[in-house]
């Protein structure tokens, strides 16, 4: 008898234990849930910059295939976020404090919000259908990540406020206030060439891996040792 009630209580613990562990994970502490920590937080953003980097890097190679197999016929093309000053490499971004590259990333994100919403437009209603109706698809998806992400870079900013280790001067950047008005209206006329798409894309995939380079310095000097 005794051995059966030591069996019932060992698996009423293993059945807490499990709820425990895949309680959803929300933001204000509902019931049922439980409030993510900071790490947990920095691991998400990482994790959907890295996941945005690479479909956009991927729509890049491909987009380079399918319309300008000659390289050499590609210039570098001039940003419109090159107004936005970021560190040159790891090194100069570890010299930064938390505020100031904080603020790089969520400049970064904002100022694709517009550009990339015009590029799944115009790649929508472009000729190219065999190309073009699998590419608007994928800008449509990174540009609802950009939304996303800068969502949750917004909230970790909050959480690393809240824990001490960010200054209050870090807050919401409107869109017009992050680039020149001049780079944006190149990208709001609406008449975008196979070249335009390729610029936009090539920009987008170099500033996705700033971002996501500069997230993981971020995290390495707030939170030394996790995986660093």
């Amino acid at each position: 008898m005794l051995l059966i009630w030591c069996a019932v209580l060992i698996l009423a613990c293993l059945e807490l234990s499990t709820r425990v562990g895949t309680a959803p994970i929300c933001s204000y502490g509902q019931a049922g849930c439980h409030t993510p920590s900071l790490a947990d937080i920095f691991d998400r953003v990482i994790q959907q910059s890295s996941r945005m980097h690479g479909i956009s890097s991927d729509l890049h190679s491909e987009f380079e295939q399918y319309f300008f197999p000659s390289k050499n016929l590609i210039g570098k093309p001039k940003c419109h976020t090159h107004g936005i000053v970021t560190p040159a490499d790891k090194e100069n971004a570890q010299r930064l404090g938390r505020e100031q590259l904080t603020e790089v990333i969520l400049r970064l994100l904002g100022a694709w919000g517009d550009p990339l919403l015009q590029l799944y437009r115009s790649m929508s209603q472009d000729q190219n259908q065999d190309f073009n109706h699998y590419s608007s698809n994928k800008a449509l998806e990174i540009s609802d990540m950009v939304h996303e992400l800068r969502d949750g870079v917004a909230k970790m900013a909050e959480k690393m406020k809240l824990s001490g280790v960010l200054g209050n001067t870090v807050g919401y950047i409107s869109p017009e206030g992050l680039v020149p008005s001049s780079s944006f209206s190149f990208y709001k006329h609406g008449e975008l060439n196979s070249m335009d798409h390729h610029d936009l894309l090539y920009c987008f995939r170099r500033d996705s891996n700033k971002i996501k380079n500069y997230l993981q310095i971020l995290k390495c000097t707030t939170l030394p040792g996790l995986d660093c």
